[in-house]
């Protein structure tokens, strides 16, 4: 009886720090996604099961090309996966199918090439939007598709949840993201 109860006692404890791990792994650390919807295409599909790296915005803030996920400004209910195009401080111009960003760096803007996307990908719609502190402009990858900065405006920062780390699903595209440059 003693030794089971041993056992019993040794299969309690396992259960229980197993549990607090993932528990602070999952809060802390990563979190699954599942992305829902056309918005991301051609690099994200519907279906694709994703980790979001939550500790990185601990330490630094986002950048240009990082594929985010994000609590909808409309319904913080509602998780959003685009990619960051505009940087706080930046003024943002898509006019006639392309990108324009403006900032100190580039004070006669400059124009955003982004070669993750088809060659006659054209950005539809036409947005001028000057970003303040802590307000970030995402689009996604499908342009035609996508319901975006384009439409509701900027992202403020503490919406973000964290950035796209790696694809789990489908296997056939397991793979980890890096930012593009620009």
């Amino acid at each position: 009886m003693k030794s089971f109860l041993y056992a019993l006692r040794e299969i309690i404890e396992i259960v229980l720090v197993a549990v607090l791990v993932v528990f602070g792994v999952r809060t802390f650390l990563v979190q699954p996604f599942l992305v829902s919807g056309a918005s991301m295409e051609p690099n994200f599909h519907g279906g694709d099961y994703i980790l979001i790296n939550e500790l990185s915005y601990r330490f630094r803030e986002p950048e240009r090309g990082e594929v985010v996920v994000f609590r909808y400004p409309g319904d913080e209910k509602t998780f959003f996966i685009k990619r960051v195009m505009g940087l706080p401080g930046e003024r943002i111009v898509v006019t006639d199918g392309e990108l324009y960003v403006y900032s100190e760096e580039n004070a006669e803007g400059k124009l955003i090439t982004e070669g993750y996307l088809p060659r006659d990908l054209r950005t539809v719609g036409e947005k001028d939007i000057t970003l303040a502190t802590g307000e970030y402009f995402v689009m996604g990858d499908n342009r035609d598709a996508s319901f975006d900065s384009r439409q509701w405006g900027a992202l403020k920062r503490d919406e973000i949840i964290g950035s796209v780390w790696v694809r789990l699903w489908p296997l056939n595209k397991v793979m980890a993201f890096e930012k593009p440059s620009y």
